[in-house]
Order: structure tokens, then sequence, then C-alpha cells
């Protein structure tokens, strides 16, 4: 299928058992997906040569042995679906199974280059607690729609008390986030420096730092198409399609999203700037927060790179 690299493995993930393959080789076996197994496996692969694996996101179901092969120094590269979906497409392969699955994931794995920034594993635990507070405001938004159509006073009361209640414990639970991650310092001081610029905001300058590890050791170009917000091109021949986004991380595109609506209104005068000047020039509502919400991101990122605060009379639009 690919060029041979012994040094590459997959693994298939369920939430009981993990199906192993060595790419190039016929090595096949599986493990529980538990202490006990991941001990074995990383046995196994040390033994083997292997020092590169790769595993497809599954819902959380690989977090536990992905932290265990980091911390015994294997390099783990965590797929996306989307990539052995399209990477089993290029290669006309239709035949499914797990062990199928983790011989497709160590080719693909074994052809990806390993990455330049080390995973942080301290915002493992951070990332699902932040989620469990999108979760929160999911809630809030079911309710609020709910309420549209109730009409009888005792029913909507108890909407609306539930509504306060979710607010409350969306509150307390981002300042628990808060006070935690400032328990280590260098979190504490990039979220700092990402705060200082107008219009990012505590939720959404946690959601930088959690969902974007990478923040500040990125050029601005790569931050914008991990957040899913790059315009790419749809050309083709003489026909000049529009420019769409797409992909990337959806829970922190959304967090900009919410962010840059009121920062290109009134919190952050360079954006209010651009957001002003694309309308001028007749693009929608939507092409301008786009480009408002990838400016957010690019400010959050420079901050950080540079390791100073947001300065008012230096930024350029």
């Amino acid at each position: 299928m690919t060029k041979t690299s012994t040094g590459t493995a997959g693994i298939d993930t369920a939430k009981d058992k993990l199906d192993v393959a060595v790419h190039g080789r016929e090595q096949r076996w599986q493990v529980a997906n538990a202490a006990a197994g991941w001990r074995r496996l990383a046995a196994d692969l040390a033994k083997a040569g292997v020092t590169k694996v790769g595993i497809e996101a599954t819902g959380g179901y690989e977090r536990g042995v992905v932290s265990h092969l980091r911390a015994k120094g294997f390099v783990v590269l965590v797929l996306q679906p989307i990539q052995v979906k399209n990477f089993a497409r290029l290669h006309l392969r239709r035949a499914k199974n797990d062990v199928l699955d983790a011989v497709l994931i160590a080719a693909c794995a074994a052809l990806l280059d390993t990455p330049s920034i080390e995973a942080d594993e301290r915002l493992t635990d951070f990332a699902d607690h932040l989620t469990f507070v999108e979760q929160i405001e999911e809630d809030i938004v079911r309710l609020k729609t709910r309420l549209e159509h109730l009409d009888e006073p005792r029913r909507r009361r108890l909407v609306l008390d539930d509504i306060d209640r979710l607010k409350a414990r969306r509150l307390a639970e981002l300042e628990r986030i808060d006070d935690q991650l400032r328990e280590h310092v260098d979190l504490a001081r990039r979220l700092d420096l990402v705060l200082s610029v107008p219009g990012i905001g505590a939720r959404t300058a946690l959601a930088l730092i959690i969902r974007m590890p990478e923040l500040g050791q990125i050029s601005r170009e790569k931050a914008a198409a991990l957040a899913g917000l790059a315009p790419f091109d749809d050309d083709s021949g003489k026909r000049k399609g529009e420019r769409h986004i797409a992909g990337g991380r959806a829970r922190l595109r959304r967090s900009l999203f919410a962010a840059a609506l009121p920062a290109s209104f009134r919190w952050n005068k360079a954006l209010c700037a651009l957001y002003a000047r694309l309308k001028a020039r007749g693009y929608a509502h939507n092409y301008a927060l786009v480009a408002c919400a990838r400016k957010l991101l690019i400010y959050a990122n420079t901050v950080v790179q540079r390791g100073s605060p947001w300065v008012e009379n230096k930024a350029a639009p």
C-alpha cells in the first residue's frame, strides 16, 4: 500500500479492546483497552521496534492508551476519522473490520511527519471540563427555544428556573477551570496575554488556551487553518468560486465566532474598522464576521508569540 516503515504501528480503538498492526509487517494482535492492556501494548511495541503510533480519535476511548504510550516515550499521532477515511478512498479500500482498520491507520501514520510541537497532556482534563461547560450552554439554548412555545405560566416558570440554574452552574464551572488552569504558571501567563486583546473575554480566552495548545508557536496561517477559519480556493478552469472555510476545530471556531460579533461592533477598534471596511466593499455580514474571527485568533497568536500584552496603538487591522 505504501512504503515500508517498520517503526510505525496503527491502533484501531474500541471501548473494550485495541487492535494493533505494525506497518510493513504481518504482526497483528489485540489487547484490552485498560491499564493492563496498555502496559502489555507498550512492551510489545518496543519489542517490535516501533517508535511512532497512529490511532484514530474515537470519542474519548483512545485517551487512556494515548496518554500511557506518550508517557512511555512513543510518538502518538491522533488521527481524525476523515483522514483515515480519505486515505482508504485513495487506496480504493472498501473492506472494513477492526484488523484491517489497524493496518490502514498504520499505513496512514507512516506517511505523516512527526509533529514538531508535543502534546500538552495537562490540557486533556481541561478540554473535557470545557466541553462540559459547552454542553451546559447548549442546554440553555434548547431551553430558551422551548420557552418560545410555552404560554402557560407555571411551565414557563419551571423552564426559566432551569435556565437560571444552568447559567449559575456555567459560571461556577468556568471559574473552576480558570482557577485550576492558573495553578500552572506558564498557562496562567499565556491566559493573561490572550485576555489583553480587546474583545477576548474569559470564556474565549480559556477556549483558545485549552483548544489550541500550539498558540504562539505556529504561524498565523497555520493557526487559522487549525481553527477552520482559513479561506480555501474553489477555482477550476475559468470559474472563480467563492472562498469557503471548512474543517478545523469546531468548538474553538464557535467560541471565536461568539466573541467576534461584539468585538467587531464595540470592543476592538481594529476589528470595528475591519468590519466597516469589508461591509463598505459590499461583503456580506457572515464573510466579514469570519474575517474578524480570524483576526481575533491572529491577535491572540501574536501576543503569545511575542510574550507581550496587546498595545492598542501598535495594532494593525
